[in-house]
C-alpha cells in the first residue's frame, strides 16, 4: 500500500507544481517572433515615435532579452526539482524495500525456530482447520500418528485405560522412554471435534500442579489424538468405587479433596477470564504415582464471558449438576462448587453420585445425604465404614459442613473455591500438603499409626 501511494505521488507532483506555478514556456518560434519584432529594425507606430526616440526601442530589446532567460530558467528549474522529488521517492521506495524483508525474514526465521521445536506449522485440512491456531501458537507439540500408532501396540486391548464418551484412552510408551496417556477420540460427529479443540486450546495455556500437562497431539482422517501425562494410579472414580476404595484413608481422601479445589481455585482465580470446568467429576480427577490429584478432560471447559455462556448447550453429568444449569442454564463457578461438593459427598460416603433404587427411579447423593449430613447423632452412620473408626468426629463435622455448604440449592450461598481450599488446609497432614501437625501415638515397636501405614502403601 505504502509502494502504491509513493507511486502516485511521483507521477502526480508535476501536474501539481504546473498547476500551482502557472508559468509557460515560450516557444522557441514565438521567441523568434517576439525579438524581430523589439529589434531596432522594427517599424514603429507614428503615435509612439515623439515618445520614444530610438532609447525607448533600446530599453524594449533588453527587457525581451531578460524575458527570454527566465523563461530557459524556469524549464530547468522544473526539471531539477522533478528529479530531486524522484530521487526521494526512490530512496524512499529503497527503504520501505529494506524494511518488507526485514519482516518477511522476522516471520520466516519464527517459523524455522518453531519446527525446531517440533512444533506443528502445518496448516489443517478439512474438519481441523481452527487447529491452525493452536499450533501457531508453538505451544501444543504435533506427534506423528504412526509414532502413536507403534506406542500403543495399534491401540491394542492391552493397553486400555479407560472409556469415554467419544472415545478410549490408552497408554503408550514414546521413543524417548516416556510413559504417557493417549486419548483417542471419535472426531466425525461436530460436538467430539469440539471438545477435542476446545480441549487443546485450554490445556495449551494451564500450567498447574493440580492440573492435567498436556504432552502433545495427533490427527489422523477423522480421529484426533491428546497425549497427556501418565497418571498411574487412574481417576479417583475407578479408585474410590472399584475394588482398590478400601485403601483409601480418611487423610489420603482430603489430601486429594483438598488437590481437587486447588485446581479449581486456579481457573476460577488466576486465569484470566476465569475458567468454569462444567464437567467436574470423580471420572475426571486423575491420580499419579503419589496420589497427587489433577484435573482433566476441559473438552466442556468455557471462559467466563456472558456471550459464551449464553450459547452453550446443557453438557455435563447427571448428579452433577448444579440445579440453576440444569433448570435454567445459568453457569457460573458455583457451578463447579458443586460439582465439587458432590465429589467431596463421594470421599465422605464412598457413595456414587446417582443410584438406582427401582428400574424408574433413582436417587442422588444429595437428596439422600442431605438430612442426615446436618444431624450429629445421624452422620457418623452413614460415612464409608473403611474410614468410620479412624475419623475425628471433629473434623468429620467440618467436612461434612463443607460439602453441605456446596451443594446449597441457591448459588448465592454456596461459597467460593478459596474459601473451601482454607476450610480443608488445616485438616490435612502437613505431609500430604495442608497444615494439620498429626500427633504420633503411642505404638507397639517397629508399628506406626493405621493411618500412615495406608499412606506409605501408596
Amino acid at each position: 500500500m505504502k509502494l502504491v501511494i509513493l507511486l502516485l505521488l511521483f507521477l502526480y507532483i508535476p501536474s501539481w507544481i504546473s498547476h500551482f506555478c502557472p508559468v509557460r514556456a515560450v516557444p522557441l518560434h514565438e521567441q523568434y517572433v517576439s525579438s524581430s519584432a523589439s529589434s531596432p529594425s522594427s517599424t514603429v507606430p507614428a503615435s509612439m515615435a515623439p515618445f520614444s526616440p530610438g532609447i525607448q526601442s533600446q530599453q524594449g530589446t533588453e527587457e525581451d532579452h531578460h524575458k527570454m532567460k527566465l523563461d530557459k530558467k524556469i524549464p530547468l528549474l522544473l526539471m531539477v526539482a522533478c528529479g530531486i522529488l524522484a530521487i526521494i521517492v526512490l530512496v524512499s521506495l529503497f527503504a520501505c524495500c529494506i524494511y518488507c524483508w526485514k519482516i518477511y525474514s522476522r516471520k520466516k526465521n519464527a517459523q524455522f525456530s518453531d519446527v525446531e521445536k517440533g512444533v506443528s506449522v502445518t496448516p489443517f485440512l478439512g474438519k481441523f482447520n481452527s487447529l491452525r491456531m493452536v499450533s501457531n501458537r508453538g505451544s501444543v507439540p504435533l506427534i506423528d500418528y504412526k509414532i502413536l500408532e507403534k506406542s500403543t501396540k495399534s491401540f491394542g486391548d492391552d493397553n486400555l485405560l479407560g472409556k469415554g464418551g467419544f472415545g478410549r484412552v490408552y497408554k503408550a510408551l514414546l521413543e524417548d522412554n516416556k510413559h504417557v496417556a493417549v486419548k483417542k477420540l471419535d472426531c466425525e460427529a461436530e460436538d467430539a471435534r469440539k471438545e477435542f479443540e476446545n480441549e487443546l486450546d485450554f490445556l495449551s495455556k494451564i500450567r498447574h500442579p493440580n492440573i492435567i500437562s498436556l504432552v502433545g497431539y495427533s490427527v489422523h482422517e477423522d480421529m484426533g489424538f491428546i497425549v497427556y501425562e501418565l497418571m498411574q494410579n487412574g481417576s479417583l472414580e475407578d479408585l474410590l468405587h472399584g475394588p482398590r476404595g478400601s485403601s483409601l484413608s480418611w487423610h489420603m481422601r482430603l489430601k486429594i479433596a483438598l488437590d481437587t479445589a486447588r485446581g479449581l481455585e486456579y481457573l476460577h482465580e488466576f486465569c484470566k477470564p476465569l475458567v468454569i470446568h462444567r464437567d467436574l467429576k470423580s471420572s475426571n480427577i486423575l491420580l499419579d504415582s503419589n496420589f497427587n490429584a489433577k484435573l482433566s478432560d476441559f473438552g466442556l471447559a468455557v471462559a467466563d464471558s456472558s456471550q459464551n455462556r449464553n450459547k452453550l448447550k446443557l453438557s455435563g453429568t447427571v448428579g452433577y449438576l448444579a440445579p440453576e444449569y440444569m433448570l435454567d442454564g445459568e453457569l457460573t463457578e458455583k457451578s463447579d462448587v458443586y460439582a465439587f461438593g458432590v465429589v467431596l459427598l463421594e470421599l465422605l460416603l464412598r457413595r456414587r453420585p446417582v443410584e438406582k433404587l427401582t428400574p424408574d427411579h433413582c436417587q442422588s447423593i444429595v437428596t439422600w445425604a442431605m438430612p442426615q449430613l446436618t444431624n450429629r447423632a445421624l452422620l457418623p452412620n452413614i460415612v464409608d465404614p473403611v474410614i468410620k473408626d479412624t475419623v475425628n468426629e471433629k473434623y468429620l463435622f467440618q467436612v461434612a459442613a463443607v460439602a453441605v455448604l456446596c451443594v446449597q440449592p441457591e448459588p448465592t450461598y454456596r461459597p467460593l473455591i478459596t474459601d473451601v481450599v482454607h476450610s480443608l488446609v488445616p485438616l490435612v497432614p502437613v505431609e500430604l500438603g495442608g497444615t494439620l501437625k498429626v500427633a504420633t501415638q503411642a505404638a507397639p515397636p517397629g508399628r506406626t499409626p493405621e493411618w500412615l501405614n495406608k499412606e506409605k502403601r501408596f
